[in-house]
């Protein structure tokens, strides 16, 4: 059996109505598993770009590529190899945790104390996805109330 490797790809497509379904579509319609996924339209232009990251074997990996290439909207299909890659998490606690060593702990993986409210306190980390990983587990012994975390962004170098 093939070795399955994770990939970063990244799809530049036409704004419009329907083109996330299209791509979603190609992944489950041949079993093919999407881990994160991320859009936004790019500034001042009509297009957006899809972050999707993935799992397959290289042989998966190229068969996503070229259905990917085959979609009408899609103008470009960036499959990473030297890319800088982040994700972003947002972490909810009581106000009774210890709110100076959370803080120490965010400054540590490029976060901060996003917000502040009566009764808890929000923050925020920015870093590689194993790093956020890292910060998620660490943070577990101060008894996060909610966790959100963002799909990855990337961009070749």
């Amino acid at each position: 059996m093939s070795e399955s490797i994770r990939r970063v790809i990244s799809v530049i497509v036409v704004n419009e109505a329907s083109v996330l379904s299209r791509i979603t579509d190609l992944f489950s319609g041949r079993g093919y598993n999407i881990s994160s996924l991320t859009v936004a339209p790019i500034p001042d232009t009509k297009y957006s770009r899809l972050t999707i990251v993935t799992e397959g074997s290289l042989r998966v990996i190229e068969q996503i590529v070229k259905q990917l290439h085959k979609l009408i909207p899609v103008l470009r299909v960036y499959d990473h190899v030297d890319f800088v890659e982040k994700e972003m998490a947002l972490v909810k606690f009581s106000v009774d945790e210890d709110i100076s060593d959370i803080a120490a702990l965010c400054e540590a993986y490029n976060g901060k104390i996003a917000n502040s409210g009566d009764n808890t306190i929000i923050a925020m980390v920015a870093d590689e996805p194993k790093r956020v990983s890292n910060f998620l587990n660490i943070i577990k012994r101060y008894n996060p109330k909610e966790i959100v975390r963002s799909g990855a962004v990337a961009l070749e170098r």
